[in-house]
């Protein structure tokens, strides 16, 4: 039986091509402009949060706001889950932070709220949570403590759009919060990312990393003027507070993502209705189905083999070749990153030994892709397939 399944289907529909379209026709300013500018307020609307910068990609969010807490708070440690993209972990790493590990909760793939306070000590700058594919990663008791510790919160919602904690919408909770826009997720505009918070200073400092370090990108006129008064000798059009980063978007992109927008919240709960009947028809003695879906947002399936087993792995992964669906082995990232070499090379020895919850993902975890047109009765036959192993 051939499914022909890829990750991702549909994501930029007909009807984005005709508004891009119609709006290229009027030969626009394509760089950074108005549509931009758009974008990130309508965002901000979406989500429930005061301001919104939009970047080129979710690696580059989460490189700036990084760099942006490191000018802001000074250096120190960052708990951060294993299972998660290489960007997170490298922004931490590439702005002098040390990462710290915490391993995960294996019904919402998130870093366990014990695992992570259990790593705080008076070093912690702040905790970077990942919400792996759509999964809610939040607690109250994990909240608490950071308030109590005063300890900010950085959520990585690249692979979780929608997904919300006692009804808020996860990306509002945080010091600051990132979203990507690549192809394979909630929604596109081809390549992108946004960095949102309720935080002015933060804001502020993010729209100068993403240009340059420009200070004539500020919106506020009386921290521009304090720079402008500082240095007279310098051009008010080109001082560099810092020594940033040009990860600017376009207006195609802005474009895109304005709408894609409008229909987000209904693709989610098509998909959400696909992941639930997905884990429903699994056979629960071979794989796992008892995430806790409570708030998610998923924009893949999560095929988990109950045990460590690489005979019955192996069958599991030619079944799914044969019916042409393609996956993903690791889930988030390719598993467990403590095993790649860029961290091998500055962790102790063998360190990812010490998370036995991501090691079980790296090895017998899968992501399929789900979006708003996957039939149901694909995935019914896949189950299926899945299921007579």
């Amino acid at each position: 039986m051939k499914l022909n399944w890829p990750l991702m289907d549909d994501n930029i529909t007909t009807e984005d091509m005709d508004v891009l379209i119609k709006f290229l026709k009027g030969r626009p300013r394509l760089t950074q402009s108005g549509n931009v500018s758009a974008f990130e307020k309508e965002w901000s609307q979406w989500l429930g949060v005061k301001y919104s910068v939009y970047v080129n990609s979710g690696a580059s969010a989460n490189l700036i706001t990084l760099a942006a807490l490191k000018h802001l708070y000074g250096s120190g440690e960052i708990i951060v889950p294993p299972l998660t993209w290489v960007s997170d972990i490298a922004s931490v790493i590439q702005n002098g932070f040390t990462p710290v590990f915490a391993d995960i909760n294996p019904k919402n793939l998130c870093m366990n709220d014990n695992e992570v306070i259990r790593k705080i000590t008076d070093k912690t700058k702040a905790v970077f949570i990942t919400y792996v594919q759509g999964f809610n990663g939040l607690t109250d008791h994990l909240l608490e403590t950071l308030k109590e510790k005063n300890i900010p919160l950085i959520e990585d919602v690249c692979e979780s759009h929608g997904a919300t904690f006692k009804g808020k919408k996860l990306g509002a909770f945080g010091l600051v919060s990132n979203f990507s826009f690549y192809f394979a997720h909630h929604m596109s505009t081809v390549e992108g990312g946004m960095v949102s918070t309720d935080n002015e200073a933060i804001y502020e400092t993010i729209r100068m990393m993403r240009s340059h370090g420009m200070v004539r990108e500020l919106t506020s006129d009386s921290i521009k003027q304090k720079y402008i008064n500082e240095y007279p000798d310098l051009s008010p059009d080109f001082i560099f507070a810092y020594p940033a980063y040009n990860v600017r978007n376009t207006e195609i992109g802005a474009v895109l993502g304005r709408s894609q927008l409008k229909r987000l919240n209904e693709n989610n709960v098509r998909r959400n209705k696909n992941f639930e009947l997905f884990l429903k028809n699994l056979d629960a003695a071979k794989y796992k189905t008892n995430f806790d879906l409570e708030g998610s947002s998923n924009y893949a399936f999560n095929l988990v083999i109950k045990e460590p087993n690489p005979e019955f792995r192996d069958k599991v992964e030619k079944v799914m070749r044969e019916a042409a669906v393609e996956f993903r082995r690791g889930s988030s990232g390719g598993g467990n990153q403590l095993r790649q070499p860029y961290l091998k090379r500055i962790m102790p020895k063998e360190e990812y030994e010490n998370y036995p919850e991501v090691e079980h993902i790296h090895f017998y975890g899968y992501y399929i892709g789900n979006y708003s047109c996957l039939e149901e009765k694909k995935i019914l036959d896949l189950c299926s397939l899945l299921n007579a192993i």
